[in-house]
């Protein structure tokens, strides 16, 4: 019988010939923690009464939620945070170098056929270069960055054969919209996602970063994808690790298989206050707007940057509303100022903030009003995700967002390209 991507993985770092529903414990390749989550796990460290992480090379913490730090209790967090990497050795993002999710594949920390775990539930994005990824507690980061071991119920797959290709103005963003509210928040919980067919090879590697990101918004354990060439030129390119990418056996079984043809697919929005409340951009257009966020883990790289100040380039965003950009790390921030993309985004009237996750998770950076609209290319939408519980979240790519700041009402960015 053949295998999963997951159980292939799982198998090779466990030493065990494992399967679907198996309990494993497997050796890890990367830990990750960030400023909400490696405070209480450097506690846990204490109490366990460990001396020294098991490879210091392999474990790193990031200062990214709320970066730089809004409050004197958050300031002491990442002093502790600060005083454990220096006593540690171990590899340590401080304020503006950007987000973890970006940080650990772009600095070469990860590769194809790797086990990484991180305090963070959006450690499933480096799915996207065929890593079985995926988020736990702080607890259990730290019993792994003692061992470098951890504990894994093997989990069933759900194939997700994406045919067709996606239309003009419209991204990676909008078809995993798409699936998340076809399959449901629950509707892959505790499998892992495999991502696979003609239109996720058309992706380049950042956009399939951005599908991989939203497994979890379906409950999924991983979001997995082969390594195909542009994958392995990617991991090359960031890395001089070497490494051996993992492919399903022809034969795998899988706990459920959807087919898609995306050829006709508009842009899609998650409206108010579930990811899965999806529809097309027309179903909510003309919803007025008053703030926009382009940036996260989902969608702040150098790809979505460039969409969208392509949209933006020689326009303004609309009177009376506020559009917060956030680069997903110094070096794409870098970038996007080499390439002119930052005074675009000024000369638009966006107000550019230090990279970091501040405008998703609501720590500071952008906390909307009772009552305001926010289009934003974040991940989650529940009641309170920026901040308050009394605004409203919309999800969407980068073009949608900066297509609605124009205009001050959801707006279909396939007004803007053509």
């Amino acid at each position: 019988m053949g295998k999963t991507i997951a159980e292939k993985i799982l198998s090779n770092k466990s030493g065990l010939d494992v399967k679907a529903n198996d309990i494993v414990v497997a050796d890890l390749d990367f830990i990750m923690g960030q400023d909400g989550t490696s405070p209480l796990a450097i506690k846990a460290f204490k109490e366990m009464e460990a001396k020294q992480v098991f490879d210091p090379a392999r474990v790193a913490m990031v200062i990214d939620h709320s970066a730089p730090s809004p409050l004197q209790g958050v300031s002491d967090l990442h002093h502790q945070m600060r005083e454990f990497a220096d006593e540690q050795g171990i590899c340590f993002y401080d304020i503006g170098d950007g987000v973890c999710h970006q940080l650990v594949p772009e600095q070469g920390h990860v590769v194809p056929g790797d086990l990484v775990i991180g305090a963070d539930s959006h450690t499933c994005t480096y799915g996207a270069i065929n890593v079985f990824s995926t988020g736990v507690g702080s607890t259990d980061l730290a019993a792994g960055i003692i061992s470098g071991k951890l504990w894994f119920k093997v989990p069933e797959t759900f194939k997700f054969v994406v045919n067709g290709s996606l239309p003009a103005g419209v991204f990676s963003k909008d078809l995993i919209l798409f699936l998340i509210g076809d399959v449901t928040a629950d509707g892959a919980t505790y499998m892992a996602a495999e991502y696979v067919g003609p239109a996720i090879d058309d992706l380049s590697v950042e956009a399939r970063f951005t599908i991989s990101n939203m497994a979890i918004e379906m409950g999924a354990k991983c979001g997995l994808m082969e390594a195909d060439d542009k994958t392995v030129a990617w991991a090359k390119q960031h890395s001089q690790r070497q490494f051996t990418p993992i492919s399903a056996d022809a034969d795998a079984v899988y706990a459920q298989v959807k087919e898609y043809d995306v050829s006709q697919l508009a842009p899609q929005v998650a409206s108010p206050h579930t990811v899965d409340n999806v529809s097309s951009v027309s179903d909510v257009a003309g919803t007025p707007i008053q703030q926009g966020v382009l940036g996260t883990c989902t969608n702040g790289r150098l790809e979505d940057l460039r969409i969208a100040a392509g949209i933006l380039k020689g326009r303004k965003i609309a009177r009376g509303t506020r559009l917060i950009v956030a680069p997903a790390s110094r070096s794409v921030y870098l970038q996007a100022i080499r390439e002119g993309l930052i005074e675009t985004f000024v000369e638009a009237g966006a107000a550019v903030v230090t990279p970091g996750c501040g405008p998703c998770v609501g720590t500071h950076n952008g906390v909307p009003s009772d009552g305001e609209n926010v289009i934003s290319t974040a991940n989650r939408n529940f009641k309170g995700r920026m901040g308050n519980p009394s605004a409203f979240i919309y999800l969407a790519s980068p073009a949608t967002v900066a297509a609605s700041l124009l205009n001050g009402r959801i707006t279909d960015p396939r007004e803007y390209i053509k």
